[in-house]
């Protein structure tokens, strides 16, 4: 089985990249287009694996082991940062990330047949951004492969897209995401009454795929705490939380401490593909929620 074969909850976008393998007629450029936690960023790396390593994305050798960790010299990630000046301002894909891109996707490959560029969150481009990414686009560097990961697909301009391969993800309420949701629960009660030492004593040996689950389980408590602040209908919240409970959760926080710690949930997300620590991310994540009482 490969890392493709692996993913869950997405038969029409898997079929789409297999086929597109099978037939050896891959795309310069994709659009991976759908909500967060549809697996889209999950979905991108088992294509670079597909794509870097010789047996197709085997999930056993050391291709696929540095495309994992995000350290193959052939894969590129690129996500929203902050402006060099001001460390706490706002992320986004700057120009000049995408011109290092170019610069980049105009070298051979240093150890694959092919070079993989994934520009997470690719729609928190800034103004002139995605006209500099379009002439990529348009002259597409051989051996390259690019793939852009979006939440909607208005979110970018269709000069843009009209150039790549689009690739639909459908929400999904899987029985991982389930699980994760749960075991975030759990996790938060136990530090909440125990303290921080309940993680250490947990996750010791945290996987990032693992912890990749809680963050997004922990972005869907958040938001779910959002909506029940504001009186949403309990149809529109996305966890397993009951609404009495979210909303006796959601008095003990304030409108902005909902917002920062949303904002902590992306800014953990877009760490941890980067190789940011999972039990660093999760550790802050944690701090954040825990400090507030339930």
């Amino acid at each position: 089985m490969t890392a493709l074969d692996a993913i869950e909850g997405q038969p029409r976008a898997v079929e789409l990249l297999l086929r597109a393998l099978a037939s050896d007629r891959v795309a310069h450029a994709y659009a991976f287009i759908g909500p967060a936690g549809s697996g889209r960023t999950t979905t991108a790396l088992a294509f670079a694996q597909a794509l870097l390593c010789s047996e197709g994305g085997c999930g056993r050798c050391r291709v696929c082991a540095l495309v994992a960790a995000r350290q193959h010299p052939d894969l590129h990630v690129i996500v929203p940062t902050p402006p060099p000046d001001k460390p706490r301002g706002p992320r986004a894909i700057r120009i000049d990330a995408l011109r290092e891109l170019e610069r980049q996707a105009a070298l051979k490959p240093a150890m694959a047949r092919a070079k993989v560029f994934i520009l997470d969150d690719a729609d928190r481009m800034t103004g002139a951004s995605p006209q500099a990414f379009l002439k990529t686009l348009e002259e597409p560097p051989a051996e390259t492969v690019l793939i852009l990961v979006l939440d909607r697909a208005r979110a970018m301009p269709a000069t843009v897209l009209s150039r790549c391969q689009l690739v639909r993800f459908a929400p999904r309420q899987d029985e991982a995401a389930r699980a994760h949701r749960r075991e975030a629960r759990a996790l938060l009660d136990q530090v909440r009454s125990d303290g921080m030492g309940a993680l250490l004593a947990r996750s010791d040996r945290l996987e990032r795929e693992r912890a990749e689950g809680l963050v997004d389980a922990y972005w869907t408590l958040c938001r779910d705490l959002l909506l029940a602040r504001a009186g949403a209908l309990p149809a529109l919240l996305g966890g397993d939380e009951e609404p009495e409970a979210l909303a006796r959760e959601a008095d003990a926080w304030s409108l902005e401490e909902l917002l920062a710690t949303i904002e902590l949930c992306r800014e953990a997300r877009a760490g941890l593909a980067v190789n940011v620590s999972p039990r660093l991310t999760l550790e802050v994540l944690l701090s954040r929620l825990a400090g507030t009482a339930a």
